[in-house]
């Protein structure tokens, strides 16, 4: 197939990207490098150094013969141009991870929360949008997130996307109909993934698009078979306050000698994915596509759940890293269970890749390889999500600009 990578630079898209082409379909990344220029905002770099994105397309080419195309488009702001880009291209798929990631980046200030909205939303409805104008019956595939079902404990699984339920009638009757599982978003971004649902409802069922949205969880890890070919071709690891994903997080802390950063009681409870199992999971989404007419199919992508203290009581029991308990700059339950049903990819053929103490490790040598490159001011999470919060945060975990008063 000819697949449209949309934000083919990220975290995911790189490697999704490098995975496709190996299977041997003609990959085209479209991105407008945002990340990189975000990068430059908050003043923090990817732990690995990351070459240009022409530059790692040239060496994956050098090393395996096969062209990654790359396109600078934005989504959110050049319509024209995008629409203009399909028409001519005319990929069979396109999968859309083209949005602002980071729940803590989308609440530090009304700034961010607008820039968060206006991004993501835009870029998604510009590109349905786009498909029906030119009636162009590509499969898409958007990475959402798991995030969208929030973390309330109810006493149930949480189904995949949508949920079954009895309507009574006027004349007392029950009609059974699916609803998608009802929302509660736990910051602006995972807010911004709710609205893509309804988008993606809308298109289907009035356009006939053919949408499959994948719910992931936390992705962990750094490498996959693909980036190891050669150290150019390197996933970007985030360890910062803003972008880095907890478990990542936690252990480039203890890689550092920093303390592992436990917010609240650490009760929350969190779905997990490694990135191999990410990249894996898209391209079964690839093969699984639903018909013309077809409601929007919804997978959970994710693998295991886990408890953030229990995460960071298996990492400090690896590394022998100290734990510091800190407060909690989000706005969510102290403590949750979550359950959640992932059917779909297991019958798919998914052979999921669990926290594996090896895996673990090959995080730490990394984070040990390339902690030259790390700025300890930029490691605490310090975006607030209510301003009553902000007064409460911990700001210096290490305790380095504490002065002793006589």
């Amino acid at each position: 197939m000819k697949i449209a990578v949309l934000g083919g630079d990220g975290f995911v898209g790189w490697p999704t990207s490098l995975h496709l082409s190996e299977a041997g379909h003609e990959v085209h990344i479209v991105d407008n490098l945002s990340r990189r220029w975000i990068d430059t905002e908050l003043g923090v770099q990817s732990l690995t150094p990351m070459d240009s994105i022409q530059e790692r397309c040239r060496i994956w080419h050098q090393e395996t013969g096969r062209r990654i195309h790359f396109h600078l488009i934005d989504l959110a702001k050049e319509y024209e141009i995008l629409k203009k880009w399909l028409d001519e291209e005319k990929p069979d798929a396109i999968i859309h991870f083209a949005e602002q990631r980071a729940a803590p980046y989308s609440m530090k200030s009304d700034r961010h929360k607008n820039y968060t909205v206006s991004n993501n939303v835009n870029a998604t409805h510009n590109l349905l949008n786009a498909l029906v104008e030119i009636d162009l019956d590509a499969h898409l595939v958007h990475l959402g997130t798991m995030g969208v079902y929030g973390y309330s404990t109810i006493g149930a699984a949480i189904p995949e996307g949508y949920l079954n339920v009895g309507v009574e009638t006027l004349d007392g009757s029950v009609k059974d109909m699916d609803i998608l599982y009802p929302t509660r978003p736990g910051s602006v971004y995972h807010m911004t993934k709710s609205l893509d649902q309804i988008l993606f409802q809308f298109y289907a069922q009035n356009d006939g698009l053919r949408i499959t949205d994948l719910h992931q969880g936390i992705v962990w890890g750094t490498h996959t078979e693909q980036t190891r070919r050669h150290e150019q071709l390197i996933n970007r690891f985030d360890y910062d306050g803003d972008y880095g994903t907890v478990l990542n997080r936690f252990l480039i802390q203890s890689a550092i000698g920093y303390p592992i950063t436990v917010h609240g009681t650490g009760g929350q409870t969190r779905a997990f994915i490694h990135i191999q199992d990410s990249v894996r999971c898209i391209e079964l989404a690839l093969k699984d596509a639903p018909k013309r007419g077809e409601k929007v199919k919804i997978f959970n992508q994710m693998t295991e759940t886990h408890r953030v203290r229990d995460l960071a009581e298996m990492v400090a029991k690896l590394t022998g890293a100290d734990i510091a308990w800190l407060p909690n700059p989000r706005k969510e339950a102290a403590e949750n269970d979550l359950i959640v049903k992932n059917e779909q990819f297991l019958a798919l053929g998914l052979d999921p890749i669990t926290l594996a103490e090896g895996l673990l490790e090959e995080v730490v040598e990394v984070s040990k390889k390339y902690s030259y490159r790390v700025d300890r001011s930029r490691v605490a999470a310090v975006s607030a999500w209510t301003k009553e919060i902000a007064k409460v945060v911990e700001r210096d975990p290490e305790h380095r600009n504490l002065k002793s008063v006589s």
